[in-house]
């Protein structure tokens, strides 16, 4: 296959959408494999739905994830384009007068003309189209303007607006994933492609970029499916090569519905910020609706990329699985070094995580968190003392007396034991069960209490695990602290 040039084409218009990053990573997979181009084209056309930082948080959370574009202009640190600095993308707002020169040809060519009918005009048409059961769409009422006409309106500066005049006939093309489509033009608007702020619509904006930037492939939701037609139709009346176009599968919420804040986080950096690692989030998102092999679920960027195939890419909508990514992020932060997973913790804790037992406590709770934002509570029982009742030491089929013996006991025996020993829990686990099978007692009138003084909490970590991560001092430390308890 020869080289794809993809673009990613967002609005800053707010955070980055999850549906955003599933597009991205698929124009990203393709470009990789080919040898290609993956580029950033910001469509910020309609400057009424700007917002303030938008561009700046999209560019930082494709950083975070480890997705580089290339191409694009190169800018200075005030936005302004240089010959040597930080490569950003392609902003349509900076490129008026290339579509203006395309506007007027459609004009010039008969396939589109000048509408100066009022919002007013328009509400009015519209609701009495709704009320006789009609498709709301313009119904032509300049399309009779005379040039005399519609030169003298330009003359006297009345607002107005350029539309595309839809032909007859049907709209065909081949989608990628979804095959052979079909429109009839009768039901297609004639779309406004250049405002009355002379700025061009997203239409008219999106076929002469995606023209002229030589893109090969283009990927979107499936929801931008009925647009098509309209940006075929401009590719055609322009003499410009329409690129393949590839309708991806809705992210769906578990219920089936549309993704939606209302039954979850929807932006990119919610996840990132709750410590979801980029490489589970690129694994997951990269698999909604595409699964290179169908037997496993894991998968590295790189293997992504090499396996990437459009053919496997489903119709139906992808639910957004979160107990499934839950497993995977918890899947990729086991598999950290420990001197790796403290770096990424950093941000989410304010416990000190170069002291050596709170070293060894994330190694045991990292295996109970599905994020790295809920390290601070489960490492906070390492530090706090914990004001717990005395019953609370005692077994269920045990009592005071005998929790109170069993912890003296387990007091003499921890500090005898050799230091060497506490290399890791299973060395430790291994000598306390030695010790209760020596002694023959029950492993619940010895583990219970030893595992309530060491953790003050009825439910917490193994007493192994426990008695490793505080060490011998601190451990007998505790355990006489509980046998004080007992009276």
């Amino acid at each position: 296959m020869k080289p794809a040039r993809t673009r990613l084409a967002p609005s800053p218009t707010g955070y980055m959408h999850i549906g955003t990053l599933h597009t991205a990573l698929f124009d990203y997979f393709l470009a990789r494999q080919t040898g290609g181009q993956f580029i950033i084209r910001i469509e910020d056309t309609d400057q009424a739905r700007l917002v303030e930082g938008a561009l700046e948080n999209l560019l930082k959370t494709l950083k975070s994830l480890g997705i580089e574009h290339d191409e694009g202009p190169i800018l200075q640190a005030d936005g302004s384009v240089a010959e040597q600095g930080d490569r950003g993308p392609y902003v349509q707002s900076k490129r008026l007068d290339i579509y203006k020169k395309y506007v007027d040809q459609l004009v010039e060519q008969g396939d589109a003309y000048h509408c100066f009918c009022s919002k007013e005009r328009l509400d009015v048409m519209r609701e009495q189209q709704r009320a006789t059961k009609q498709t709301p769409k313009y119904d032509r009422h300049c399309l009779s303007l005379s040039k005399d006409e519609i030169n003298k309106r330009l003359e006297a500066g009345e607002p107005h607006v350029i539309r595309m005049k839809i032909p007859e006939g049907i709209t065909e093309f081949e989608d990628a994933v979804r095959g052979s489509v079909k429109f009839n033009n009768s039901d297609v608007d004639d779309q406004v492609i250049l405002k009355s702020d002379g700025f061009p619509t997203y239409h008219l904006a999106v076929v002469v970029d995606d023209a002229l930037m030589n893109i090969t492939h283009i990927f979107r939701g499936e929801e931008w499916l009925s647009s098509t037609p309209k940006q075929i139709l401009l590719f055609k009346m322009l003499g410009l090569e329409a690129p393949t176009f590839a309708h991806l599968p809705l992210l769906l919420n578990p219920d089936k519905t549309k993704l939606s804040k209302r039954q979850g986080d929807v932006a990119v950096e919610d996840y990132l910020k709750k410590g979801y690692l980029p490489e589970a989030l690129l694994n997951f998102i990269g698999t909604l609706g595409f699964n290179p092999t169908g037997d496993r679920e894991i998968y590295s960027l790189q293997e992504l990329i090499e396996m990437f195939n459009l053919g496997k890419v489903k119709k139906s909508g992808a639910v957004m699985n979160l107990e499934k990514l839950d497993w995977m992020n918890n899947h990729y932060i086991m598999q950290l070094e420990i001197d790796e997973l403290i770096e990424r913790a950093r941000p989410f804790v304010s416990i000190n995580l170069d002291d050596a037992m709170i070293n060894r406590a994330l190694i045991i709770q990292r295996a109970r968190i599905n994020h790295l934002d809920q390290l601070q509570q489960s490492l906070e029982a390492y530090v706090t003392e914990f004001a717990y009742n005395p019953e609370l030491l005692v077994w269920k089929k045990s009592d005071k007396q005998d929790a109170k013996i069993q912890l003296e006991n387990l007091k003499q025996f921890v500090l005898q034991l050799e230091d060497a020993l506490f290399v890791n829990v299973e060395s430790v686990e291994r000598e306390v069960r030695a010790y209760i099978t020596s002694n023959n007692l029950d492993n619940g009138s010895v583990l219970w209490p030893l595992r309530v003084a060491l953790s003050g909490q009825e439910k917490s970590s193994s007493p192994f695990e426990l008695l490793w991560v505080f060490g011998k001092e601190k451990g007998i430390e505790k355990i006489e602290t509980a046998i004080g308890m007992l009276g």
